[in-house]
This record gives structure tokens, sequence and C-alpha cells, in this order.
């Protein structure tokens, strides 16, 4: 896929929805700066030091009013950026515009194909001469499996002279990203090999980006250090209690206007997220049933006083269907949809867009699909008449966190990761393997939020330390 790239004034390559947008994009940051205390303290404390001075970083994040706050704090730390978002929906024209317009390359618009989505991170991976980038922040992974990918199939055409064939899988999706390796194969054969030698290393911020790696790490395919700042006690602590808990419930008022007190609604997964969510529905009325795998998180929900059963049990009853389970595949399949109600509500609270069979539906025969508001469709079986309402497409629902929540924790664990990575980049230090966030950096990210509500820790003396 080859689209137009377009330059704006502060000479930044972009693909923007509407460039016209920018000064309300502009207006909009500003109003989300005041709120993002931990970030505005990075720059205030670590700018002058310029500590990301000679810094590529690309991102594969969601852009938003609040990361564009991120990427202006990486710029006022020193770095030059490149960006585009981790999900189609998510992305806000305005936002991407002013970035583009006034501090960094972005690829991104509300809406992307599948097509469009992967040329983006392959545009934002695209650093020029001197190959890729030397950091990259990262949401789900797409970016580092990118590059992943495109070293092996490099690998393969070096030994045996052939460039993969895309028609060789049944994956639409990876049929997108073999396509791009391969063209670009044609010019570079060995780009993706740059990228990989000039990476210093990578922060990540999704359970199941974070489990893949591991995974990576223990086979001995990693090919550079990563810093997990999903498991980060910040993180653990504010976003999940102070972002899912509020916000979870918000996608479907937002989408279907429905009354969620009196219905019955099934949270498939009681991890952080599950959890935070069951107890939003609970709050709003709802009389919540979960369904988990794993015994000790089905207990708590038990002592919680919420009934745990599996979906087959409730699936022709309920009529909200929340999936937290991030990035495990087919947790709802189109067999479960035929069984539901007419009108069932579902929809994603995880990162990834596999839990709900969405392939299975889009081709079951003769179903129809009637779209009633933006990312809301009722899917309507044939031999039934009945439909289900599926939210985002089986994306990511809940997008909206408070802007000082994500400050606090993900955003500002993800500049205080590439920090470390950068001024370790030299010592060895960081080694092909997936690390937990460092404590002291951890704490580090509190502690500027906390001076920012006019917090003050209190000091051990010597006698309590001991």
């Amino acid at each position: 896929m080859a689209l137009p790239a377009e330059r704006t004034t502060c000479s930044c390559q972009n693909k923007v929805k509407d460039m016209s947008q920018a000064d309300f994009g502009r207006h909009e940051i500003e109003l989300v700066e005041v709120q993002m205390l931990a970030l505005m303290s990075c720059r205030s404390v670590f700018g002058p030091l310029q500590p990301l001075q000679g810094a590529r970083i690309t991102g594969s994040l969601h852009m938003t009013s609040q990361t564009a706050v991120l990427i202006e704090t990486l710029t006022a730390l020193g770095a030059e950026v490149r960006w585009c978002s981790c999900n189609i929906f998510s992305t806000q024209d305005h936002a991407a515009a002013a970035i583009a317009r006034d501090s960094a390359a972005v690829f991104a618009w509300k809406g992307e194909t599948l097509q469009g989505y992967w040329w983006c991170i392959e545009r934002a991976l695209d650093w020029g001469s001197g190959g890729g980038p030397d950091l990259i922040i990262s949401d789900g992974g797409d970016a580092i499996l990118l590059i992943h990918v495109g070293v092996k199939a490099e690998e393969a055409y070096e030994n045996t002279g052939s460039l993969p064939d895309p028609a060789s899988t049944e994956s639409p999706e990876l049929q997108i990203v073999l396509t791009i390796i391969r063209d670009g194969l044609e010019t570079d054969p060995k780009r993706y090999h740059k990228m990989k030698e000039r990476l210093v290393g990578v922060s990540e911020a999704t359970a199941t980006a974070v489990e893949r790696l591991y995974r990576m790490q223990a086979n001995g395919t990693l090919l550079f250090p990563v810093i997990n700042v999903r498991d980060t006690v910040a993180k653990a602590k504010f976003q999940n209690l102070c972002g899912c808990r509020p916000f979870g419930p918000d996608g479907l008022l937002m989408a279907t206007d429905v009354e969620i007190a009196g219905k019955v609604a099934v949270v498939c997964g009681y991890g952080d997220v599950g959890k935070d969510c069951a107890t939003a529905l609970r709050k709003s009325g709802a009389c919540v049933i979960v369904t988990e795998i794993d015994p000790i998180r089905a207990l708590q929900a038990l002592m919680e006083g919420i009934p745990v059963l599996t979906l087959e049990d409730v699936v022709s009853e309920a009529d909200i269907f929340a999936v937290t389970a991030g990035g495990s595949k087919g947790i709802i399949t189109v067999d479960h949809m035929r069984k539901m109600k007419n009108n069932a509500i579902i929809c994603n609270i995880g990162p990834f867009n596999n839990a709900i069979d969405m392939s299975g539906l889009e081709t079951f025969p003769g179903v129809k699909r009637v779209t009633f508001n933006p990312q809301t469709d009722r899917w309507v079986f044939p031999d039934t008449e009945s439909g289900v309402i599926v939210l985002a497409e089986g994306r990511l629902v809940n997008l909206g966190h408070p802007s000082s929540v994500i400050s606090s924790c993900t955003f500002t664990n993800q500049v205080m990761a590439q920090l470390e990575l950068w001024v370790e980049r030299d010592t060895g230090k960081y080694e092909k393997k997936v690390y937990a966030m460092p404590k002291h950096l951890d704490e580090k990210v509190a502690s500027l939020h906390l001076a920012k509500l006019g917090g003050k820790l209190t000091k051990l003396s010597k006698e309590h330390a001991d």
C-alpha cells in the first residue's frame, strides 16, 4: 500500500485525516496538559538536561490528546519522534493534526483499514537512512511484531532467494504484513536487520504483548531488550482502579444509551480490568456474572458476592457481555452469539480484536449488518431474525481514562523506561530480555505526580529506617 505522506510547517512527515483541525487539537492538548501532572513534572525536572537528545523514538500507541502530551514530553526531553496508533478507532483526528503540524511525524487517522493500519506502523518505523528507531514505545506489540517477522523474512530471503508469499497464510492481517515486508525486501533486503541492530530497547504496556515477549525470551527469539511497564505497581494500583472502573460502562452508554440497571451482565475474565469492570457494572445496577478459568480469581469473585458460571450457562439469559481477557482468542464465538437474546450487547474491554469471533460473524451465511451509530452495529441472523449489537467491531471499547490517571501511570512509566534504556544503552545493563520496571523508577513516577498534588512524604529517622 503506497499512501502519499505530506510535510507540515515543522518539516514532519504525516498522514492524518484533516490538517485544518490542528488549531482545535492544540486547544484540547493545552487543556489536557493541566491534568497530566506527572508528565509536566517530567518536563520541568528533566527538560533542562535534555537526556533524550539524539534519540529516535517510534511510538505505536493510541493517538489522542493525552498521547499528544506524552509525545511533546519526549520531544521536550530532546527526542525526535514518529508516531502511529495501535488501534484503528482510537485516533482523535484533531490531536493527530496538531502534533503533525507542531511536533512530530504522525501517521494515524480514525477508522483506518487494516491495510492502512499496518502501513502507518511501517511508516512510523521508517527513519530513512541509518536504519529505524533507537527506541520504541509500544501498546500491543504490533511494531515489535513487524520487526521480528521482517527479520525472519530477510533471513529466509538470504538463504533461499525467494520472497515470502502473502497468499501462504489464511490470515488477512498477516497477508498485509507479509506484503509490506516483501515490498521492503525488494528495495533493501537488510531493512529490518538494520532496525534490529539500531534498536536500544522497547517499553511495552499491554499484558498480552508482554506475555508474548516473555515467550520469545524463553525460546531465544527476542531481538532487543524490553522493559515491561504493564506490571508496575503504579499502573496496577491507579490506572485500572481510576480508569476502567468509572469508564468501563461509559462505552456502553455512549454507543447504545442502554439502561444498565436491572440488566444481566457477564464479565469474561476477573483480572485487574475485569474486577473493576464488574464493580462498575454492579454500581450501575446490573446483575453481574463472571466467567473465569483461574480458580483463585473465581474464588475472589465468589467472595465478592458475584456468581461464577460458564458462558454456556448464561449465554441465552444475559443482556450485556463484556470481555476483559485481553488477547485470548475466540472467547465469544459466533455460535454463542446465535444463542443470545435479541439485541444482546457485546463489547471488548481488552486491547486486541480477537476475543470476539468477528470473522465468524462477518462470514456467517446470510447475516445482515446494520450500523446505527459510529462503531455500533446490529448483526441479524437470517434464520431467527434476531440480532446482537457489537461495539467497536470487537475492538477495545473503553478508550476514556482521566488524563491524570494516564499521566501518573502508563505514560510517565513509558517516559522513565525510555530514559532508563537510553541512558544505559552503552553499559550492557540490559540484554535481550524482558525486564520488570525498576522499583525506584516506579516510585519516581508516583513522586512526580505526588509533588504536583501538594503531597509530602514522611521521612524515616535513622532509628526507624534501621
